[in-house]
This record gives structure tokens, sequence and C-alpha cells, in this order.
């Protein structure tokens, strides 16, 4: 597969949009578009700089005017050129890499919803406590927490009121 076809099909899976949405930081947003300018200019070199189609030799121009025996020693020269087709091995390497990547940030994104609720289970009895302290009054206090009684009791007790 050439790099210019390679390109066309990764850019019409990428959803630039999307990842526009999904990144929610302006630093994040920032990185993306310079990702995009970066993608966007990779790709049109490789459809302008390599995609050029060699320009056609006008041989008979050539033989009449430097004589066809060298020119057609040339001309053999230039048609037995064969240019290998590109053989990418550096996509199963990296197609390893990503399945792995793909894997962590699974496991990631698992992690952090299951954070996520914990932290909503935090805020939710946090909020419930906040709520129960607006109606606490002392006695429901000091029953649940009967040493602090203790100590107000004892310092009733001696007398000390406080200094």
């Amino acid at each position: 597969m050439s790099g210019k076809a390679v390109a066309q099909k990764v850019a019409r899976s990428i959803d630039w949009e999307f990842l526009g949405k999904v990144v929610v930081s302006d630093e994040g947003r920032k990185e993306l578009s310079i990702l995009r300018r970066t993608f966007e200019d990779v790709n049109n070199i490789l459809e302008t700089k390599f995609n050029v189609n060699p320009p056609t030799i006008k041989w008979d121009f050539y033989k009449e005017k430097l004589g066809p025996s060298i020119v057609n020693i040339f001309q053999k020269s230039y048609e037995s050129v064969q240019i290998p087709e590109y053989e990418d091995t550096y996509t199963p390497e990296y197609k390893k890499k990503y399945e792995e990547w793909l894997v962590k940030a699974t496991q990631m994104e698992e992690e952090s919803k299951r954070e996520v609720e914990r932290l909503k289970k935090d805020l939710a009895e946090l909020r419930q406590k906040k709520e129960a302290l607006r109606t606490l009054t002392v006695d429901e206090y000091l029953a649940d927490h009967p040493d602090m009684k203790q100590k107000i009791d004892e310092e009733i007790k001696n007398h000390n009121w406080g200094y």
C-alpha cells in the first residue's frame, strides 16, 4: 500500500470534531490543534511531493540530437529500473504497541469510573452530614460522642468553666 493510500485511509478514519468535543482542557485543545495541523501538513506533502510522476522523456527528440545508439542505451537502462514496492515492516510492531496502550487506556478508564463513583458516594455522604448539622442538637451530638460528654461533665464538676 502506498504512503498516499495509507494517509488517505487514516485521514478518513479520524473524527476531528469528536476529538474536539472529547478534549476539555484548553491545553489539550491546543495540542489537538497542533496535531491536526501537523497531520494535514504531512498529508499535503505526501500528496504533492511524493506523488509527482516523473516527466515523460522525449526519446525521439534526443535520438535526433545525440544519435540513436547512445540514446537507446539510456532508454534501455531507464526502462530497466525497477522501483520496489514499499514493504511495511513497521505497522505490525506499532500495532502491537497500540493494542497494549489500548488495553492500558481501557483499564485506566475503568479505574477512573470506579474512582468517580467512590467520590460521588463520598460527596453524597458529606452532603448528608452537612444537612444533618443544620438540625443537630447538643444532646444528639453528645450522645454520639460520649467522651466529649464526660469531659464536659468533669469540667462542670470541677468548676472549670472554660478558662
